[in-house]
């Protein structure tokens, strides 16, 4: 069996809502996906992270393309490092790792579908079947009501089954942003599980001060709280603060993540299987974690249902920590971040779309990926 195609294609969907976060509204998704095909006909699909899609697009069809062609698909460790090295006179950050992470998810979809097993089965473990989700929201909107629009949708999450959400902060003034998380935990009461996310969008000084306010509330993790190069700002955060500190969704390889270890910058390492090197580079991260004795609840780029399905194939691969008769969530359980903002492209292109049933969403059990691309959505989503 060998390589014989690789496709790229740049998605976009507009959106009849515009929502956002602290430095930006949304009104568009955006992705790209990575379609590769074997001489005798298997097929595996990957994602690509990051909003630059076309650039990523052309990475990908350019300089990572030429290096799989003929290759066996089955030796991905392999390849992974051949189009990492290929690169490492210059960097392999950014745009090079989310164009490295949607060719290793693919060609992890085919050597398990090549097999005719999940792609949890080939990895070696499945500790759950199912993962329990949090609403990944509510997001910001343009001319929202603060703060009843965020509670109103804080109180559909709960009545939907989910148990724990992310609320987005940092795009107002603190106080406003406080006022928001405040109503929503008086709205959904002590037991409820809510997180938030800056997004990068505060100072130490302001994120200390939000931070003690959080911790007050009741907030389980503070998210992004700072930018990501400031990595003295996270253990100063950290060690002043009662709630855990999250962070690296914008990191890149073990690497990135073996200093956020060291330095003890985090409570929870959030990598993303579309940014951070797919499947062969994230199980190395998830093994550093294990070993730093830290919580890993990766950022899910949910733009389509491929690394939707990626991220629950890793979950269920991934062990209690530490060992409990009783896991639960945070405590020692992962947990999936599931987007709830309307999204066209995640909606229908997968031929059965990934749902949360009670707050849990099932593993997938079907050959690869366990997912089947429409083909004829994904033409419609097409551009450039």
């Amino acid at each position: 069996m060998r390589i014989a195609e690789v496709e790229t294609f740049t998605l976009s969907a507009p959106l009849d809502t515009t929502y956002g976060y602290a430095q930006r509204m949304n009104s568009t998704r955006v992705a790209v996906v990575v379609k590769i095909t074997t001489d005798d006909g298997v097929v595996g699909w990957g994602q690509c992270g990051g909003p630059a899609q076309r650039s990523v697009a052309t990475v990908l069809a350019q300089e990572v393309a030429p290096v799989l062609h003929g290759k066996d698909p089955f030796l991905v460790e392999e390849l992974w490092q051949r189009v990492v090295g290929s690169f490492s006179p210059f960097g392999v950050q950014g745009m090079v790792m989310q164009a490295v992470s949607g060719v290793d998810m693919a060609l992890w979809d085919i050597k398990a579908r090549a097999l005719g097993l999940p792609l949890w089965r080939l990895l070696g473990a499945r500790y759950r079947d199912r993962v329990q989700a949090y609403a990944s929201g509510p997001y910001y909107f343009a001319d929202e009501a603060v703060p009843e629009r965020a509670v109103e949708e804080a109180l559909a999450y709960r009545a939907q089954g989910y148990a724990a959400l992310k609320v987005k902060i940092g795009g107002l003034h603190p106080r406003e942003d406080l006022r928001r998380v405040t109503a929503i935990r008086e709205a959904l009461g002590d037991e409820f599980v809510i997180a938030a996310d800056a997004n990068q969008a505060y100072n130490v000084h302001t994120a200390l001060r939000v931070g003690r306010e959080l911790d007050r509330l009741g907030v389980v993790w503070f998210e992004e709280p700072v930018p990501c190069t400031d990595l003295d700002g996270y253990v100063r955060l950290r060690s002043a603060l009662g709630l855990a500190i999250a962070g690296g969704e914008v990191e890149w390889t073990r690497f990135g993540f073996r200093d956020l270890l060291v330095r003890g910058a985090v409570d929870i390492v959030q990598p993303d299987l579309a940014n951070a090197g797919g499947f062969t580079e994230c199980r190395r991260i998830a093994a550093l974690a294990d070993a730093w004795g830290i919580h890993y609840i990766p950022h899910v780029v949910s733009s389509t249902p491929i690394a939707l399905a990626a991220a629950l194939h890793l979950l269920a691969t991934m062990r209690d920590f530490p060992d409990s008769r009783t896991p639960t969530p945070l405590n020692q359980s992962p947990l999936l971040e599931l987007h709830q903002q309307p999204n066209p492209i995640r909606d229908t292109l997968c031929r059965e779309p990934i749902r949360a049933v009670d707050g849990y969403v099932a593993v997938p059990t079907g050959p690869g990926l366990g997912i089947e691309i429409d083909e004829d959505a994904l033409s419609r989503f097409v551009v450039g």
